[in-house]
């Protein structure tokens, strides 16, 4: 390792041996020497990036990497011992994930164009006790010791620190997604993550049910000196640290907010960790070549990254399926006398009422969010649970803050967010009781003072805020689209809609139709200069119709909202009747427009109506808004809906796109590195572009 000496048992000698061009045998003590050095132990600071360099350069000779993952994989094994484990033997399997981890992300973001190759299995003349690794491969032996601790070691004070390497060990071996491009293809490389999903079906339940239990029990921190002081000493002399910086600091970056945070709304390290632990094998797919495909035949280059989509499929996610199959655990104590479905084995029993409390708390970070909206839309039995709560403010009313303050937030926050309120205005139970829940205030919106608004309410007042905001910064055409779709499920159940957000429902009409205006004068404009130039005529036509297509679209829905509130709702809401009155030469220039003219119609007989009431009692002077609103309450009773014409009852729904893992994997990823601080290296990351914006899912509500 250079110029000074060093004996067989230092630090230096040690680590120089396993990243130098010698093998040493799986069966030699060095390994034991290796894993059990002190946390404390020195390596001069010069050989920080040589070092890990050194075993990239080394590992496919020596395959010191499968052989340090292999002793690894015993070191689980002895801490998982039915009898008392000492407390040593779990100090020694942290040093040895800590040790391990620190290398295995130098050996993966060091792959050249993404091609990682790890060297997993060992040569054929090495030593291996048969009994331990039998007839699989080392990334599964690793898998499954590690899934195996996680998911039936309870998190307790002498293991919590060796449960949190783990879950760290994970992200840094799944982490090789980086190396690809967002869409899956035969040619990936991902061992430890198809290791994962080659576990059997009970682990698999096992750990998705302890990743979610960790979630919602967030297990504290034991702060104690006796044990780990290099968490709390800040010694900046630790082998480990010295070892690849930049990598070791994945891992202790917990540490970093743990001993700082003081407040009860600390984030919390192993429900973090679980928690993106959980996302990231959730949204993992397999690509596999479709039966009977030939790439020979076909004349397809011999990279299968380029075989055409119809020609390749997707593994079942085993994880995913799990989590989507949950069931209430308070639902099955019903049946003590083993009654239940015959696969009912399989399906992983979660508290419902505890991980709904626990989102509503945690709903800030989008890591919540995105676990969500995958409850919500993979598994119908929680959708259920969560519809039939009367206290559904727990999670509306985080939602609704974080798109209130959609400056801060971004642009994917923003679509999950909003596709959550789709899914759950599909119900119709959930369009209605959001009408009786009164919120004495909302402290958070500062425009104006909200007192007794409905949940209802401030849900219209948002959703057309978050309009409006579209309309100035994002511009973009899916997101308006699923904020529509959501106040179009809304309308028909509309009672008592407020003052306030009645105004902004009008205004919204108003808002749109001088876009529409402004637009439809500007193509005017541009084709009478355009003169007789046919074909930038026909540029000018095509360009600007479009986009006048999409207002028209707006303008129409906005219209048939309206409409729904005054064709099913109207009695139940006079504060919309009076703005419609007070607003009505909005509507005035849409009434003979043939796109419009129907639905214009029909809120002219509504105005016909009640002008006409006003009209019999005629006083003098000004009317206030209060003589006024009063005249609609009570003409409200006599309102029959006899003379609107009737259109179909607008229903959104929402869908995932076919290839959803375009938009879901980079997501994932992008939330990991954001939230941990980790420093991957940046030209190795393939998954997605820090200069480019991330896919958005292209979904259409239906």
């Amino acid at each position: 390792m250079g110029s000074a000496l060093s004996t067989p048992d230092t630090a230096e000698h040690l680590v120089g041996s396993f990243v130098g061009d010698e093998s040493i045998p799986l069966s030699s003590d060095f390994w034991q020497k290796l894993l059990e050095l002190p946390f404390d132990a020195e390596l001069p600071s010069q050989r920080l990036h040589q070092t890990c360099q050194l075993l990239v350069e080394n590992n496919h000779n020596t395959r010191h990497l499968a052989k340090i993952l292999f002793h690894l994989a015993c070191y689980l094994q002895e801490s998982m011992s039915t009898s008392g484990v000492p407390q040593l033997v779990y100090e020694k399997a942290v040093n040895a994930v800590y040790f391990t981890s620190v290398f295995l992300k130098h050996l993966i973001e060091s792959a050249p164009d993404g091609d990682v190759e790890l060297y997993l299995s060992l040569h054929d003349s090495e030593s291996i006790p048969k009994n331990i690794l039998r007839d699989q491969t080392i990334e599964n032996l690793v898998m499954r010791n590690v899934l195996n601790f996680i998911a039936s070691i309870d998190v307790s004070p002498n293991t919590y620190f060796l449960h949190l390497e783990l879950l760290n060990f994970m992200i840094i071996a799944m982490s090789t997604q980086l190396l690809r491009g967002p869409s899956p293809g035969p040619n990936d490389v991902n061992p430890f993550l198809d290791a994962a999903m080659a576990q059997d079906s009970h682990l698999v339940t096992s750990v998705v049910c302890k990743l979610l239990l960790n979630y919602i029990t967030r297990p504290r921190v034991p702060f104690s000196r006796a044990s780990y002081s290099i968490f709390y000493d800040g010694s900046q002399n630790s082998v480990l640290k010295k070892v690849g910086s930049e990598a070791a600091n994945i891992v202790l970056l917990p540490f970093s907010y743990l001993i700082s945070s003081s407040s009860e709304g600390s984030r919390n390290p192993i429900a973090d960790s679980s928690l993106q632990v959980l996302l990231v094998i959730i949204h993992y797919e397999k690509c596999l070549v479709s039966e009977g495909y030939s790439v020979l035949k076909n004349q397809v280059s011999t990279s299968l990254d380029s075989l055409p989509k119809e020609n390749t499929y997707f593994s079942e996610n085993p994880y995913c399926r799990v989590l989507v199959r949950a069931t209430d655990c308070e639902l099955d104590r019903v049946d003590k006398e083993g009654n239940a479905h015959s696969d009912q084995d399989q399906h992983v029993k979660l508290p419902f009422a505890p991980l709904f409390d626990t989102l509503g708390m945690c709903l800030a970070d989008e890591t919540a969010v995105l676990l969500l909206y995958s409850l919500l839309q993979g598994n119908s039995t929680f959708l259920e649970y969560v519809l039939v709560r009367t206290d559904l403010d727990t999670l509306l009313m985080p939602i609704l803050e974080a798109l209130y303050d959609a400056r801060r937030r971004t642009a994917n926050q923003i679509y999950i967010l909003l596709i959550i309120l789709l899914i759950l205005s599909q119900d119709s139970s959930f369009n209605a009781g959001i009408h009786k829940l009164i919120l004495p205030t909302v402290p958070w919106y500062k425009e104006r003072l909200l007192l007794q608004s409905s949940l209802g309410s401030l849900m219209v007042i948002i959703l057309i805020r978050t309009i409006q905001y579209n309309l100035s910064k994002l511009r973009d055409v899916y997101l308006h689209t699923t904020c529509l779709a959501t106040l179009a499920n809304l309308a028909p159940h509309v009672h008592r809609l407020s003052a306030y957000a009645s105004q902004r429902l009008v205004s919204l009409f108003g808002m749109l139709s001088r876009k529409y205006n402004k637009l439809a004068d500007l193509r005017d404009g541009k084709l009478n200069n355009a003169g007789s130039n046919s074909i930038e005529r026909s540029s000018l036509v095509e360009d600007m119709s479009a986009e006048l297509q999409i207002y028209t679209d707006f303008l129409r829905l906005v219209l048939e909202i309206i409409n729904a509130i005054l064709t099913y709702a109207l009695p139940r809401n006079p504060e919309v009747v009076y703005e419609i009155m007070h607003k009505q030469e909005v509507f005035q220039p849409f009434k003979n427009h043939p796109c419009f003219n129907e639905l214009v119609e029909n809120i002219y007989t509504v105005l016909d109506f009640f002008n006409s009431r006003m009209d019999a009692q005629r006083m003098n002077g000004d009317w206030s808004v209060n003589e006024v609103l009063q005249v609609i309450i009570v003409n409200c009773r006599s309102w029959r809906a006899d003379g609107m014409k009737m259109f179909t009852q607008l229903h959104f729904t929402y869908e995932q796109e076919s290839h959803q893992e375009e938009f879901f994997i980079p997501y994932v990823w992008q939330l990991v590195l954001s939230r941990r601080g980790f420093e991957f290296n940046a030209g190795a990351i393939h998954l997605f572009s820090a200069d480019l914006p991330t896919k958005k899912l292209d979904n259409t509500p239906k």
